[in-house]
């Protein structure tokens, strides 16, 4: 399991560490580990070219040690000094000593570096980065807000399109390490060392995106730390969660999951969320809906028992799966708020979020699981949230849904996040492609999380693993056959995600 800190947190542990350590130990096993990435990213470093781009600081003198390192070793080191005689001033002297070269880049330099008659110092900079095989980004650590501003956007844009390497100390630049909000130009990093412990802001989207592998380096930060700001889940975690049938066990044990989708207008719904539950593990689906609806249902999965009448002539059943294709009008909000009234485990999706939006609360004990994406997120928030802002700030938007509805929620989207209505730590799904962005593909995954609240498991685990797998079942299909994927793609490969993730040693 990767556990992630917010900024404070570490900033905190990091001062506690380094009172029980000689000055500047904490530094150097930062550069050692980052030293040691930025050799394997070169494959040799003798005779390599790398550039270090260095702002004031720890973060600076972090790339700076590293760079002395890289130096020693035989490669032609240069620092861009981007905040000048405010780098770090004993970084800077061990890199001279191991023959690497430090050069001032001005505050003012021109956005175009190369133009005529422009900055010499910024001509020099940008062909260093031209001919660089390896470039380190040290411009602004973990405290950093806001996007980069120039000289080093242009810095950052130039990287970009020259497509260099480039390794990343502790977080891009330009990334909150927290949030992961990338607000206006960051670098773009193809391996982010990180030291201690991982930073929410590199596991969630934009700034995972922008961070490229995530390597963590031990410097001792574990006992200082305290609780976990987020996690992400590992195949092993997910297997100590998942339902293991037992020889006692029959249809009902494994998990009866009632699913009320689909309409006349809106029939896939109903059949990708019932897929979902059946290839999600449940011993029995009851399916209630429209008899048209039904009557498809009943057609393509006669395992489901089917009935076309209100929520109390389903029958007994242990959770229940609402709003997907059900519609909007006042019959679909009576279905919704019969489903509500239950004491029983429920996922809503979809449509049911629509509605429950418009109430803008949800007065309910029992257990509840939420999978809105950014969208409807962003109604279920109200306010002056939008979907972009959502997206932007993923965890903290879910975190808030989650303790406005007194529920689980799962927020769909380039990164999968849950946040339990208790609080604790936000769960980031590492599972998943772009290709699930398709229709129908979260019904499927609203079946699959109600057969895991059926199961018996906490809104919270059922939302976890649910993502998993279908995130995994996505991948596996991507694996046997490349291109685009649909919903049915998905659902036919969650037995698979289900038996990969069991088989985890």
């Amino acid at each position: 399991m990767r556990l992630a800190h917010a900024v404070d947190v570490v900033r905190t542990a990091e001062a506690d560490l380094m009172a029980r350590l000689p000055t500047g130990a904490l530094m150097q096993r930062a550069a050692a580990g980052l030293a040691v990435a930025c050799a394997q990213m070169l494959g040799r470093v003798y005779g390599s070219r790398v550039v270090l781009l260095v702002g004031s600081g720890d973060n600076g003198g972090d790339v700076l040690y590293a760079g002395a390192r890289l130096a020693g070793r035989g490669a032609a080191v240069h620092a861009v000094l981007l905040a000048g005689d405010r780098a770090h001033q004993g970084g800077l002297a061990a890199l001279r000593a191991a023959g690497g070269r430090a050069l001032p880049l001005p505050a003012e330099a021109s956005p175009r570096m190369n133009a005529p008659g422009g900055d010499r110092t910024t001509d020099r900079s940008e062909v260093l980065l031209r001919e660089a095989d390896l470039v380190v980004d040290g411009i602004v650590g973990i405290g950093g807000r806001g996007g980069l501003r120039p000289p080093a956007a242009e810095l950052a844009d130039l990287i970009e399109n020259l497509g260099t390497p480039v390794v990343a100390a502790d977080v891009p630049s330009g990334v909150d390490a927290t949030t992961g909000e990338v607000a206006g130009t960051a670098i773009r990093a193809d391996v982010t060392v990180t030291f201690g412990t991982y930073k929410p802001g590199l596991l969630v989207d934009p700034g995972a995106s922008r961070a490229g592998v995530v390597e963590l380096v031990d410097i001792g930060l574990t006992p200082f730390l305290g609780a976990a700001d987020a996690r992400s889940l590992q195949a092993g975690d997910v297997r100590e969660l998942l339902p293991a049938p037992t020889r006692q066990w029959d249809k009902y044990r494994r998990g009866v999951v009632g699913v009320l989708a689909g309409s006349d207008t809106y029939t896939g719904a109903a059949l990708l969320a019932v897929g979902g539950a059946l290839r999600g593990g449940a011993g029995l689906v009851r399916f209630t809906s429209t008899p048209r609806v039904g009557e498809l249902v009943r057609a393509r999965w006669p395992e489901a028992i089917v009935s076309a009448g209100s929520v109390e002539d389903a029958g007994r059943v242990q959770a229940w799966v609402v709003g997907p294709g059900i519609g909007t009008d006042d019959g679909a909000q009576q279905r919704l708020d019969n489903v509500l009234g239950t004491s029983l485990p429920t996922l809503v999706d979809a449509d049911g979020l629509t509605l429950l939006s418009k109430q803008g609360k949800l007065d309910r004990a029992a257990p509840t699981v939420l999978t809105p994406h950014a969208g409807e997120a962003a109604r279920l928030l109200g306010d002056e949230w939008t979907a972009a802002s959502v997206e932007a700030c993923r965890i903290d938007a879910t975190r808030r849904c989650a303790d406005r509805y007194g529920a689980t929620v799962l927020l769909k989207g380039s990164t999968t996040v849950i946040a339990a209505a208790e609080g604790g730590a936000a769960t980031i799904n590492p599972t998943g492609t772009p290709w699930l962005a398709t229709a129908g593909s979260g019904d499927v995954l609203s079946g699959l999380g109600g057969a895991l609240l059926a199961a018996g498991l906490t809104p919270a685990d059922a939302a976890t693993v649910a993502a998993y797998l279908h995130g995994l079942a996505a991948r596996l299909a991507l694996a046997e056959n490349p291109g685009p994927l649909t919903a049915l793609d998905v659902a036919a490969h969650l037995r698979h995600a289900w038996s990969a993730v069991a088989a985890t040693a």
